[in-house]
């Protein structure tokens, strides 16, 4: 399934109802306190580790166009398809990822790594912008997109039916740009620390947009996923798995 950035953008106001596919319909779980002393031990004891490696600060770009955090040769491989815009993704962002790292990612049992399955224009667009800083900052930015998610995709939601007449008409490599700066998302990346010449250089980056409709294809096609957040362990895809209390099983499984 080949998606277009400009099918996308014209899907734009669809936002609120289009949400997150098949996870809309998901159990969101109370989020987890880290674990005790106890299982920290049990599980750090299962996999590599050194006294002196920090991978939480080890983190590269993989061939397949995601942002990997953790350790290489991690036992278990997690591999998160996920969406800016969509709420159940914020939610397991905020309910998992501290544990994950705190548990899993520190003690080199598990390397994540984060894929973007874009779902609508607004979501490219903040995809293009998160992904264009490079690998350091990458995973910073996507701690603030979630955390302010309902105030940055807000302007996207109230735009007017003639903005969205206007951006539709214009053609597919100028869309994601123009829809960006309608929905004043240069207004939050400038509060980031990135100029405007920088914001639109990263939306007009084609090998970057190109990626984005790839690995939204590769979700879809290789791994069968229908909704967002969707998971990947050691390369299997994880079937109606969309929050931390779902997921968190299935890891202490593949590390056992």
């Amino acid at each position: 399934m080949n998606i277009t950035p400009g099918r996308i953008v014209v899907a734009s106001l669809l936002l609120a109802a289009a949400g997150c596919n098949d996870a809309s319909t998901a159990k969101t779980g109370p989020a987890k306190s880290g674990a005790t002393k106890t299982e920290a031990a049990k599980l750090t004891s299962k996999g590599p580790t050194t006294a002196t490696s920090n991978w939480l600060t080890t983190m590269v770009a993989t061939p397949e166009g995601g942002f990997r955090l953790g350790n290489p040769d991690a036992k278990v491989k997690l591999v998160e398809y996920a969406s800016l815009t969509c709420p159940h993704c914020r939610a397991f962002h905020e309910e998992g990822m501290e544990a994950i790292k705190a548990k899993y990612i520190a003690t080199g049992l598990i390397s994540y790594e984060y894929r973007s399955f874009v779902l609508n224009g607004p979501d490219y667009a903040a995809a293009l912008i998160a992904r264009c800083q490079g690998v350091q900052p990458f995973f910073g930015l996507l701690n603030a997109f979630y955390s302010q998610q309902e105030s940055w995709v807000k302007p996207f939601t109230t735009m007017s039916p003639a903005d969205n007449a206007r951006i539709g008409a214009l053609p597919q490599d100028k869309q994601i740009a123009a829809l960006a700066a309608a929905g004043k998302l240069d207004v939050f990346a400038r509060t980031r620390g990135i100029p405007r010449a920088k914001f639109d250089a990263c939306l007009a980056d084609k090998v970057q947009v190109d990626k984005l409709a790839a690995m939204r294809s590769d979700a879809i096609d290789k791994f069968k996923l229908t909704g967002t957040p969707g998971f990947i362990i050691n390369g299997t895809t994880q079937e109606s798995v969309f929050t931390w209390e779902q997921l968190e099983p299935k890891l202490k499984a593949a590390l056992s």
